[in-house]
This record gives C-alpha cells, structure tokens and sequence, in this order.
C-alpha cells in the first residue's frame, strides 16, 4: 500500500518525483477499503493444474499481508479432462459467465501445454481464451498472462505470433531491470533470477511492435515481464517466477522417463544453470546407469532436490505485490467496472 502525502513534507514530493507509490491525500480519502477480487484461469492439463493453482495462490497471497484478496478459479473448454479433473472443476471453480456476471479486479491467465495443443495462431481452438482476453480487456483493471497465455495476447491483440525453437528454453536464467522507475518493478533488486521452460517465444522486437514496454529482460532467455503500452491493463510474463524450487526437476525428471520408455530420442540435458556442482554429479550418475541399461534404479529426485537453491521468489513476490497494490489504488468499489472515477483507462497509473 502506498505512503499518503498527509503533509506538506519535501520528502513526499522527493519521492513522487522517484516514482515511488505516494497517494495525494484527497484521492485516499475517496478510496473505499475493501477486498480485491482476483480471478485465475488454469489452463494447465489435468497432472499440473491443482500444483498450478497452489503456485499461483501462494504467489498472490504472499505478496500483499494487507489487502484482504479472494480468488476465483475457472477454466474454459481448451484443455481436454479426464473425470478426476471434471470432478474437481465441477466442485470448486466458477463459470466463466459467474465471473461475467460478478466481474473481477484482477485476472491471472496460466499457461498451457504447449506441445499438446495447437499452436495459439490457431484461433478456432483457442477461441475460448480469445473470448476470455477481450472481456478483461474491456472489464478487469489488469491481467496478467503467463507463457502461452502472454504468447496468445500477443497474437489476439498485437498480430505477433510466436516462433517455435528447436530445443527447449529450459533453465534459471539471469535478468535485468531494464525501465526501473516503472511501479511494477520500482524498488526491486535489479539482477534476479527467473525460471523459464518453453519452446514457443515471442521476441524483443516482436514486443516492440506491439508497443509494449518491456521491464524485464534476460540476455540469454530473452523477455521475461512486459506491459501494454498504457503501462499496466496487460502484463505479459514468458517466465514461470511462480515456480517451486522443484518444478524443474520434475519437468526433468519426466523427460528422463520419456527417454527410458522410448518416447524420446535423445537424453534430455540439464536444465540451464538450474543443478549445482553436486546436483549435476548425481544426475549424470544416474545418466550413466541408464545409459548402460540399468534402468531399475531410483532417480535420485529427494536428494537433487536438497542440493537446489530457489533464486527467483524474492522478485516474484515483489512484482506481485506491486500488481497488487497498483491494482487496489486505481479499481473502482464496484469490481464490475475496472477504474475509479478520473482515471485515464489509456495512463491508469499517470506515468
């Protein structure tokens, strides 16, 4: 939550003029305190959607201790379910026309599989995502899309379609703050960590064309956190900061059993800068057992995982927090309309 200018303090006007979060007193005193009411559509497939539901909820729960938030699950007709998961949508998520009727103050959009399902150009089979981008855009104060669903934005609304790479952006790279007077990302540590595991990328430029500012940038792995031109009403993330510090090794450890069952060729490699020196010592270990036909042994998964280093939650949570907070300032009480009167839909945070 942002300081109140409740004086005529030149400190106040010294960090308006940083750009750090300080409300003139006569807005705050028009601001209703009351909850946030953030919507969350997974998309992930059936294996990963309830480890996506806790990643996310931790994520937003933990980055703000003030605002009271409630968060509203739904889905839409994309991802193919088995009855294990209909049950659980069936029993704890909303409609997409419940979400419609009630609105929302905010919308988190996951990513999903993405060498399952068609490409995001294909717009008959991701008309209900289509559906879902152009109601927020018109409704919900900002969204953020994460992976596929930022890659989906891009093309919807921008023409920017991704290209697809021959091997995996997979690992823990290093990023830069590249616009850090920007609210989203003011005050964080200007290196950090950020996981990213995709074939599917949008590019520098191709973020550019779209006018979109980019805040975040990795120069290994490439755009990680952009905004719409406005600043803030669309957040693209090609990163996954939502990450437990294991998901990759899981990510790994199914490719190696991909490789064993024959479903792929090759040996998969590491992850990119993801295992220390002693967790690359125990999984080619056991590389060299299964390449040598002893495919009985256990992979070593609990005792990689003791090794690994989470580097990226820090920031994660940061940005969220942010989101957040920029989120209750500007919302309307009335979470069917997405600004509070006076505010500019085309500069919501005056930047």
């Amino acid at each position: 939550m942002p300081l109140i200018k409740n004086s005529t303090l030149p400190t106040f006007d010294r960090l308006i003029s940083e750009g750090r979060q300080v409300m003139e007193a006569q807005r705050a005193q028009k601001q209703d305190i009351r909850e946030l009411h953030i919507g969350f559509l997974n998309m992930m497939p059936d294996a990963a959607m309830e480890a996506a539901e806790r990643q996310f909820f931790r994520l937003i729960g933990e980055s703000n201790r003030i605002v009271q938030i409630h968060l509203h699950p739904f889905t839409v007709p994309i991802v193919k379910r088995e009855a294990e998961a209909k049950n659980h949508i069936d029993s704890y998520y909303e409609t997409f026309e419940q979400i419609k009727a009630d609105g929302l103050d905010g919308l988190v959009i996951t990513g999903a599989n993405e060498e399952t399902n068609p490409h995001v150009s294909d717009e008959g089979f991701w008309a209900p995502l289509k559906e879902v981008l152009a109601w927020a855009h018109e409704n919900v104060t900002s969204t953020i899309c994460s992976c596929l669903a930022s890659h989906a934005a891009l093309t919807y609304a921008y023409g920017q379609t991704p290209s697809w790479r021959d091997d995996k952006r997979w690992g823990v790279y290093k990023h830069k703050v590249m616009l850090p007077n920007h609210p989203m990302v003011k005050g964080m540590n200007t290196v950090f960590d950020v996981p990213h595991s995709r074939y599917s990328e949008i590019t520098h430029g191709q973020f550019e064309k779209a006018g979109m500012k980019i805040l975040v940038e990795s120069a290994q792995a490439g755009v990680h956190l952009a905004t719409s031109k406005d600043g803030f009403r669309l957040i693209c993330m090609q990163g996954h900061p939502e990450y437990d510090v294991f998901s990759l090794l899981k990510e790994y450890r199914r490719e190696v059993t991909n490789f064993i069952e024959g479903k792929r060729n090759d040996y998969p490699p590491f992850p990119e800068h993801y295992f220390n020196e002693a967790a690359q010592e125990l999984a080619a270990r056991y590389k060299n057992a299964v390449l040598d036909g002893n495919t009985k042994e256990p992979f070593p998964e609990d005792s990689i995982h003791a090794l690994l280093d989470n580097t990226w939650a820090d920031s994660a949570r940061s940005s969220l927090a942010a989101w957040v907070g920029l989120i209750y300032q500007i919302t309307h009480v009335d979470r069917r309309k997405p600004f509070m009167d006076g505010i500019d839909p085309n500069n919501p945070l005056g930047l």
